[in-house]
């Protein structure tokens, strides 16, 4: 069910069709789902203050109702590694259109997912899992599910995935976190159905998994009209 603040920021994204990162991750800490730290940075001294609290090296990205892909604008910049580097970075970032602010992240690490949801006219909201970064669009490993989804449906995704067996640990890697990630995408997919009435499509990309922790590295969730 949705809480009375994940209503008013999904109220309050209508105007611009879409629901900014910061904002998206909080409906997806407000849902119990893993988000890395961040703060939403209007001044450079806040963003400093926040990554010296949680430590380099950091992530910053362009906050912007008119930059929906961040990447397509250098909106992203990662391995942040110290306060020069990150007031070069905020600079950097300000000169983008519809500046409001810069997005600090804690930075992560492991292997990238893709999960997504698409609000199917006929299907209703279907869920997607798949390898994420920069290779999704290139190798297209991705398992498609109707929500609301159980354990098996999700180990079955798993198991269909072609590069699955990277994720259970291969040639001496270990294993990621699997029990974490399993209840990461149960509960995705519970929010999903609870969102069905408000969303078009969710963009996670990428979702971050390692042996320790599965988190919610980047998110968008784009809007009914």
């Amino acid at each position: 069910m949705l809480t009375e603040r994940m209503k008013r920021l999904l109220e309050e994204a209508r105007e611009n069709g879409w629901v900014l990162e910061p904002e998206a991750k909080e409906i997806f800490a407000e849902a119990g789902l893993p988000v890395p730290k961040f703060t939403w940075a209007r001044k450079v001294g806040e963003a400093i203050d926040f990554a010296r609290e949680v430590g380099y090296p950091v992530v910053a990205k362009i906050v912007s109702p008119r930059v929906v892909h961040k990447s397509d604008v250098g909106g992203v910049v990662i391995n942040v590694e110290t306060d020069d580097a990150l007031r070069n970075a905020f600079e950097h970032l300000r000169k983008i259109k519809g500046f409001d602010g810069v997005l600090v992240d804690e930075m992560v690490s492991g292997i990238e997912l893709i999960l997504g949801a698409k609000n199917d006219i006929q299907f209703g909201p279907v869920v997607l899992l798949g390898m994420g970064g920069t290779g999704v669009e290139i190798y297209h490993d991705v398992e498609l599910r109707l929500a609301p989804l159980s354990e098996g449906d999700v180990l079955d995704m798993i198991e269909g995935l072609k590069a699955g067996k990277l994720l259970k640990g291969y040639r001496g890697t270990r294993p990621i976190d699997m029990k974490g990630l399993t209840e990461l995408i149960v509960s995705f997919s519970n929010l999903v159905m609870d969102l069905e009435p408000t969303f078009e499509s969710i963009d996670i990309n990428p979702l971050i998994c390692s042996p320790e922790r599965c988190v919610i590295a980047d998110a968008r969730i784009m809007l009914k009209g």
